[in-house]
């Protein structure tokens, strides 16, 4: 373990340096379990370990495909993987009901959580939902989070039918009218313009004040109070991986398409696109990439609070930490397209 830390340490050194570390020992087995299938904002993990700043870093990383953010969070949370990605308040729901976990970095500084519809099922705007059927998978952080959703739209939370819907087939379940509205990401946007359109209807939860914290990098809490050096080395690769991928998406997504098959690439490249303005906000610019802030944080507790309630109601700063994020590290606002 001490060989672990000292390896964590000297990498902590290291990126700030600029100068890479390869530890003597051998690379410390590391489980990171997605919270879908990879997509673009996975790249930057596959390119990170296809350049070996992981295994320099002194670990040995397998990534995990995941089914969902609930699922995701559950599995860290109970130790069975040390890190996982997540939506933040479904990270904060499961953490009530006793699971484990600590957020360590922010993916999307703003939620990526939209619906999106076909005007011509009869449904405009939000108002419209009452009596339709959504479509997404039982794990999906919109699910989860639907109460909030619904409560803060002026909807009985009992008012829609869901439909399990997987998330390679959730165009096709609206197309075919399986269902009236589907759940997704907003990096995914420009597929349903593609195929449906004008006919598309859309509503980010950003549109009705509803703006949580989204995917986040989460950690095993007790796994972070015994390796908190392995822990920091991790993310800052990580961090240093996104702004890498900021700058230069391109070799990036070969990394991601190199392991990941069946993705298109400019579906990809477009994705990124929209990933870039996810990840930006005044603290990400200003604070280092992937940041977390306190005062956002205990409005995501309120919210889940409010809308679902706490099974077990702890301290929201217990709830993450920014103390692994290295701040020299900013996200770049000048590289996202208006």
């Amino acid at each position: 373990m001490k060989r672990l830390q000292a390896a964590g340490s000297a990498l902590a050194v290291a990126l700030m340096l600029g100068s890479p570390v390869v530890p003597a020992n051998a690379g410390e087995a590391v489980n990171l379990i997605l919270n879908w299938a990879p997509t673009a904002d996975h790249s930057p993990y596959y390119y990170a370990k296809a350049q070996g700043w992981y295994e320099k870093a002194g670990i040995d990383l397998t990534i995990e495909v995941g089914k969902g953010s609930g699922v995701s969070a559950a599995k860290v949370g109970s130790g069975g993987s040390p890190f996982g990605v997540a939506d933040l308040a479904t990270m904060l729901v499961a953490k009530s009901k006793g699971a484990d976990a600590v957020a360590v970095m922010s993916v999307y500084a703003n939620t990526g959580q939209t619906f999106y519809w076909l005007k011509s099922y009869g449904v405009n705007g939000v108002k419209d939902f009452a009596g339709h059927k959504i479509g997404n998978p039982p794990g999906d952080a919109s699910r989860v989070m639907w109460p909030a959703f619904a409560k803060a739209a002026g909807l009985a939370p009992d008012s829609v039918g869901f439909v399990n819907v997987g998330p390679t087939a959730k165009i096709a379940a609206l197309k075919s009218h399986t269902v009236d509205i589907i759940s997704d990401f907003y990096n995914e946007h420009d597929l349903k313009v593609i195929e449906f359109g004008s006919d598309l209807g859309y509503v980010n939860w950003k549109d009705i004040g509803l703006n949580p914290y989204g995917n986040s990098l989460i950690v095993n809490g007790g796994y972070l109070q015994k390796n908190p050096k392995l822990v920091e080395a991790f993310v800052r690769v990580t961090q240093k991986a996104f702004a890498t991928c900021v700058a230069d998406a391109a070799p990036c997504l070969k990394a991601l398409l190199d392991q990941v098959s069946g993705l298109d690439k400019e579906n990809q490249e477009r994705q990124w696109e929209r990933i870039k303005s996810l990840m930006t906000d005044e603290f990400t610019t200003t604070k280092a990439l992937g940041w977390i802030d306190g005062e956002r944080m205990k409005k995501d507790y309120d919210l889940v609070q409010t809308y679902l309630g706490m099974e077990k109601p702890f301290d929201v700063t217990t709830a993450f930490t920014t103390k692994m994020l290295d701040p020299a590290i900013k996200m770049d606002a000048s590289k996202v397209k208006k």
